[in-house]
């Protein structure tokens, strides 16, 4: 799609989720070949309510090529809403007509700055940062000799942050939350045999529980059935609970996008994007988990690239384990060239808040896995989890899980995440 037919649906999004009748369009849009029954069934599979398909509907239709904008328009006629359909169609034409008629609002900058400051507070605010403001609030920054790596004065920091819910999210439920692995080792059309899933998949199971969560295991998903799982966990009540927690170990692959890139197969050989399955979480289909941390651990390739590395001063002699044949959870690319544009890595709706996505492996990239003793990046993550838990919160862990990773192989392989959390997170150990 291009810019001018994209810009013109998201100045019409409002009215679109307002009234558009997503009930009559579904064999319209599929007797057009606009989108498939798969992108169908996961819309009303993830989108209860209607303005939540509608919103879907309109976001996913700016994937789906060229001529995407003219035929929905002749398919809303088709269903006899004729008014939006009118909506657009006005719209498209002025578009073309004048092209900035459409462009993006620009953003005004917001300087945030002291408030309220009078003269003298604020030359005593610019010649002593440090010194408090009667009636003001102030930062204050602890330096090494406040916090000493590993040192009692380290844990009794992490147990004040822990115990403050201005800065912390609170974990006392117990159990915490619900913990859903999905443990994908077989498949079909020539995706190979995950051998070392199993272990990872024990590990976390044990971790995970030791962590006061009530855990569940699924093994051996089709795509269907990995979105059905995940729609079922975020349609029970969450009321009573603190957190959740999803970890999907499976092949992987590059995927189109626009908030959380990366798509993970089932055992069909058919991809689900992350960020539909991070999307199934949000406010709107699971309200009993608004406000409260939902984490995402993802074990799957990015991509195919293999990471040589680049030399350093001190290289890592943590390369491999004796015998060890470690594998890729890689596949091929998935997208169809002919329904789809370009990847739009740019979200047009704000980023949910309290999620958090944990991925393997840096985006384009594989993820290696022993057959042995499981993959890198699960194995470190369990170590760590095991070790330092009890004292440092969530992103401090995969800081650490991080650095780890990074030094194991001949080829390497870097973790990272997507972190939308509004405060730290720590553990109930």
């Amino acid at each position: 799609m291009d810019d001018a037919d994209r810009q013109v649906l998201r100045r019409c999004r409002v009215r679109l989720v307002s009234e558009l009748q997503v009930a009559p369009l579904w064999d319209v849009l599929l007797s057009r070949e606009l989108f498939t029954p798969g992108m169908i069934e996961d819309i009303q599979a993830g989108s209860g309510s209607r303005p939540d398909q509608a919103r879907q509907l309109v976001i996913d239709l700016e994937t789906r090529g060229r001529q995407a904008l003219p035929l929905f328009i002749s398919c809303l006629e088709d269903t006899g809403q004729t008014s939006l359909a009118s909506l657009l169609r006005t719209s498209s034409q002025a578009a073309k007509r004048d092209p900035k008629a459409i462009r993006p609002l620009d953003p005004i900058p917001v300087v945030l700055g002291p408030v309220d400051l009078k003269r003298e507070e604020l030359r005593i605010a610019k010649q002593y940062p440090s010194k408090p403001i009667p009636g003001k609030l102030t930062s204050e920054v602890l330096g090494p000799e406040d916090i000493g790596p590993g040192g009692l004065s380290d844990v009794r920091a992490q147990r004040e942050l822990r115990g403050n819910a201005d800065v912390a999210y609170v974990l006392n439920a117990d159990p915490c939350g619900y913990c859903l692995i999905i443990n994908n080792v077989t498949f079909s059309l020539g995706l190979s045999t995950r051998l070392g899933s199993n272990v990872d998949c024990e590990k976390l199971t044990h971790r995970f529980r030791l962590l006061h969560f009530s855990v569940e295991v699924k093994c051996n998903l089709t795509s269907k059935q990995m979105v059905q799982a995940l729609v079922e966990l975020a349609r029970r009540d969450h009321g009573a609970l603190d957190c959740c927690v999803v970890v999907i170990l499976s092949h992987g692959c590059e995927a189109s996008h626009r908030q959380f890139p990366g798509a993970i197969y089932g055992t069909d050989g058919c991809p689900v994007p992350v960020e539909r399955i991070v999307n199934i979480f949000n406010g709107t289909s699971c309200p009993s988990l608004g406000g409260k941390p939902k984490l995402f651990f993802i074990q799957a390739c990015g991509g195919e690239q293999k990471d040589p590395g680049f030399e350093v001063a001190s290289p890592s002699f943590e390369d491999r384990a004796p015998g060890s044949n470690p594998e890729p959870d890689a596949a091929p690319f998935q997208d169809n060239p002919g329904n789809c544009d370009q990847p739009d890595a740019i979200s047009s709706l704000p980023t949910p808040s309290d999620i958090f996505v944990s991925y393997s492996t840096f985006p384009g990239f594989v993820s290696w896995r022993d057959p042995n003793s499981g993959s890198w990046y699960i194995e470190t993550l369990d170590r760590v989890f095991e070790q330092w838990a009890y004292s440092d919160d969530l992103q401090s862990l995969l800081l650490r899980v991080a650095n780890a990773v990074s030094e194991k192989g001949i080829y390497k392989q870097i973790p990272g995440c997507f972190n939308f959390l509004r405060k730290k997170l720590f553990f109930k150990t």
